[in-house]
């Protein structure tokens, strides 16, 4: 279990509605947490779970069988791709 330490924080407020606040304090409670520990885990698992989405790239079966074959290919880089690579090389060090 997630706690949260009161020692190095910062405050994050919002306004809920009464239902929603009740709903998260009876969730709490359940638990046996205080409020503030269940809703910062709920809130740092769900910023996780976006960022893990949004770092994701989905191609449809048709997209990725073309994907595949583009990379089981024998064909050599062309001008383009060799210029992004070096400018990519040198953006990155």
């Amino acid at each position: 279990m997630t706690t949260f330490s009161q020692s190095s924080s910062t405050r994050l407020d919002f306004r809920v509605k009464p239902d929603q606040k009740s709903l998260i304090e009876r969730a709490a409670s359940v638990e046996g947490r205080t409020v503030t520990d269940f809703a910062v885990t709920a809130l740092v698992r769900a910023a996780h779970d976006v960022l893990e989405r949004s770092s994701l790239t989905s191609l449809s079966a048709q997209d990725a069988k073309a994907f595949l074959r583009m990379l089981d290919s024998d064909a050599s880089p062309n001008a383009a791709l060799k210029a992004a690579a070096k400018r990519y090389k040198k953006s990155r060090g």
